[in-house]
Parts: structure tokens; sequence; C-alpha cells
């Protein structure tokens, strides 16, 4: 064990007008990937699933000094820091404790090698309800998007554009899972998201809030984007799944549906993309 001058902030720090009580941190060197202090971190590609997956603990895991700095910075109670003494030495002040090791040690604990050099994990925070969501102005609602890595693409570019938060229908991944965080570059730690059971009954709730739920489809007689009318309202985007796209069940229980004008030869772009053009047209 060895005490360095990188310092963390308790989960009870005390403020003192403008002073704040900081306590020098314990900076833990660890050599054996069997030590039982690396168990949030152990065997990733398998370990960081929802509490009822097999072999899941549910934590959210970030990856790379960015991402951990927004995980830092989010409501997110963060539990430990496993990293190569430079990586943690980057990220300064520190709520939990830091463990530093070998980028073989670390790669033998997470069970692959960690390019970016440093993993935070943290419990998860509760999460509003579709009524709390409904107080924004603009909103993306997902059916179907099960790929962790549109997923994660996807928060970014509603963080990028203003989206205010992000529905979740039937089908979709957890964004929560470490891929999603990583590609997200952390900002699915800031975009507020909620799961919707009654299907496609929820968007009702939203119409009923006075938004108007837009469902993008390349489908013919849809109405192309610019000319839907849809700049400065509330407005519900819905976005399918690649492939089958949205449901006939949830485009008929939409206000209107809308497609994103092309180039002949192409019927569809990648969700992420799409939900990115359709974000920046509604603003």
């Amino acid at each position: 064990m060895q005490v360095t001058g990188l310092r963390f902030r308790p989960l009870d720090y005390e403020r003192h007008s403008q002073c704040e009580t900081v306590r020098v941190a314990e900076v833990i060197e660890i050599d054996d990937p069997d030590d039982p202090r690396l168990d949030d971190f152990r065997d990733l590609s398998t370990a960081d699933r929802r509490p009822d997956r097999p072999g899941g603990r549910g934590l959210v895991i970030a990856e790379g000094v960015v991402v951990v700095e927004r995980l830092l910075a989010s409501p997110y109670p963060v539990r430990a820091v496993l990293g190569v003494r430079r990586r943690v030495e980057a990220l300064g002040e520190l709520p939990a404790p830091a463990y530093v090791a070998s980028a073989d040690v670390m790669a033998r604990v997470v069970g692959f090698h960690l390019n970016r050099g440093v993993l935070a994990a943290a419990d998860r925070a509760p999460q509003p309800s579709l009524d709390e969501l409904a107080t924004g102005r603009r909103l993306a609602v997902l059916e179907g998007v099960g790929d962790h890595e549109n997923l994660g693409a996807l928060f970014r570019n509603a963080a990028a554009l203003g989206i205010d938060g992000v529905v979740l229908g039937p089908g979709c991944s957890d964004p929560l899972y470490r891929r999603s965080v990583r590609v997200s570059m952390g900002h699915v730690l800031r975009v507020p998201f909620a799961a919707v059971d009654d299907w496609p009954g929820g968007l009702k709730l939203l119409q009923d809030k006075g938004f108007v739920v837009a469902a993008l489809t390349p489908r013919v007689g849809s109405v192309e984007l610019p000319d839907a009318g849809l700049r400065g309202r509330r407005v519900a985007v819905l976005l399918g799944s690649e492939g089958p796209g949205l449901t006939e069940e949830a485009i008929g229980a939409a206000d209107v549906a809308v497609r994103i004008p092309m180039s002949p030869g192409v019927d569809s772009l990648n969700v992420a993309t799409a939900a990115a053009v359709a974000f920046y047209a509604i603003a």
C-alpha cells in the first residue's frame, strides 16, 4: 500500500464557507489479479450486465479518463477506480478508493487488454418516470434498439443536440451496459432515460402532455422531415431498430410519419445517424 499526493473527496465531506475538507487518498498498489478488492472489475465481458442476468452485478462501468471524469460528475455513486498510475493521477480528486495496477494485471482482471488504462465502477442511480421526462420539450423514443453501440451513439447525439430525455420502449438494450457507456463517451450518464412497459400506449401520455409524436420511417407516404413543421414544437422523435424499423403499431400510434430525404438508391441510415439528423431538424 502506498500513500501519494492524490486526493479524494469522501462521500461525507464537509464544507465550511469557501473551504472544503479533503483527505489524502491511499492509492492502493495491487499486483495480485485475484485480489477481492478488484471484484467490481472482474470478467467484464460477462459481468457488466443487469443483476438479473447470469453473472451480472448491474454496475455502471466507465472506461478511459474522459468517460471516468463524466462518471465522477454524474449522480452515479462511484465505488472504486482501477488503472495504471498515470491514468489514475490524471483524474485528480476522487470520491472512492483508487487501485493502481500494471496493464498486465488489469488485463487479467477484466478479461481483455484495456487500451484506455483506467476504469471506474459505480452503482446505478434512480431514473425519472415517463411522466417526469415529459416535462421537457424534445424527447427521443426508441423501439427495439438493441445494439449497444447504436444506443451509445444515439445518447451521445442526444446530448450534443439538446434532447431532454430518452424513452426506452420494448426491445431496447440497457443504456448502462459498458459498451453503451463507452460509445456514448459517458453522455449516457447525463441524458435522463425512462423505460416504458405500456407499448405503444405510453405514447398517448406524451401526446396528452402536448408532444407531437413523429415516427421516423422511410415508408412511402411519410412526410419529408423539413416539411413536417416540427421545428420549435414539443416533439417526441420515434425511432426503431435497424432492419425491421418501427412496428406498424408504433407508427399507427404516432401523430405523423416522417422521413429524411435521401439520394436515389439509399433508403435508410444507421439509427444513430438518422436520430442526429432528426434531432437537428426539430431544434
